[in-house]
């Protein structure tokens, strides 16, 4: 069931987000509707590269089933954009990803304006409540409770904010697993591991999926690396060759196991596989594996230092620009 109240519309028009004319002036309340829209952006609007992706899929698939899914799924998604509504009815869990200047003027005060954000967003979108007591099952109605949003931080130099959304949905999340690999094993264990967790997860994550891998580090740092791996484009190959060439590898070895889209046969069974790795104890080789549904949503948004905020993510028809300065 798809929980909606009311369409929000996405409007492009521009947004002053400044009380004054310089960043130390942010209005809140205005920065607060940027995030909120920017939630919007996505829940209803896959960033290009799985678009473009899910579509290549379609030509090239021989299986009249698949075909006919993929083609639903494209319908499904052109819809979602158009209509200005979720492209599924599980808007997922809210995660947020900061990439943040130490003089950014609200580093003390962006997370409650995240957690605020996210309320509104539940509401207005609207999106649907998924944040659930483990203990009571109580579900708070708002998508927020303890540590929910979850939100990652990286501090770094300079005055702007980069600002990443990532609404996971449950059933991709479900199949994710972390597994730990013996040292000896090298990559040949790494690609076993991701093969063995994909074909068992079979149709359950709703596939055509993306495939984040993280590797190294410790058990909480891989399945971290993992979804991280998840906000860069299927379309960017990683920097280390090395790493490029697992991606690369991967990505055919999974298309091979034909499980296809949802589960019911066919070439494409991945969209892509995004690695990224840590260093990692000489005993240890922990590999996270978080697999993602074709509705793969996510939006970045950078707050600059001359007063505007723009959506990174996404092409010039999918992005609304807000003005920070003014009156």
């Amino acid at each position: 069931m798809v929980y909606i109240k009311y369409v929000y519309p996405l409007k492009m028009e521009k947004i002053n987000l400044f009380m004054g004319d310089n960043l130390s002036n942010i209005n809140k309340d205005r920065l607060v509707e940027a995030l909120v829209k920017q939630i919007k952006i996505a829940v209803t609007t896959l960033p290009d590269d799985v678009k473009t992706a899910i579509k290549n899929a379609y030509n090239r698939e021989r299986n009249p089933v698949a075909k006919k899914i993929l083609s639903s799924i494209i319908e499904n998604f052109s819809l979602a954009e158009d209509h200005g509504i979720p492209m599924c009815q599980d808007t997922g869990t809210i995660t947020w990803f900061i990439k943040v200047g130490k003089e950014f003027p609200l580093v003390t005060e962006l997370s409650q304006l995240l957690i605020k954000a996210t309320k509104i967003a539940t509401d207005r979108v609207p999106i649907r409540p998924n944040a659930v007591d483990p203990f009571t099952g109580k579900n708070s109605g708002d998508n927020t409770g303890r540590f929910i949003p979850w939100i990652n931080w990286e501090v770094t130099d300079g005055d702007e904010a980069e600002i990443t959304v990532l609404p996971k949905g449950g059933g991709s999340e479900y199949t994710a697993q972390l597994r730990m690999v013996s040292p000896g094993l090298g990559i040949k264990g790494i690609k076993e591991a991701v093969l063995k967790t994909v074909f068992e997860a079979g149709g359950k994550p709703c596939p055509p999926i993306i495939v984040g891998v993280g590797i190294g580090g410790g058990a909480d740092i891989a399945m971290k690396l993992g979804k991280l791996a998840l906000l860069r484009p299927i379309t960017e190959r990683h920097e280390n060759p090395q790493v490029a060439r697992l991606e690369e590898e991967l990505y055919n070895e999974l298309n091979s196991l034909g499980i296809g889209p949802m589960g019911l046969g066919g070439d494409t069974t991945v969209l892509g596989v995004n690695v990224e790795y840590a260093y990692r104890h000489p005993a240890t080789l922990p590999v996270g594996i978080v697999t993602q549904c074709w509705a793969a949503r996510r939006a970045t948004i950078k707050v600059s230092s001359d007063g505007e905020i723009k959506v990174l993510s996404h092409s010039i028809d999918n992005i609304f620009e807000i003005n920070l300065l003014g009156d």
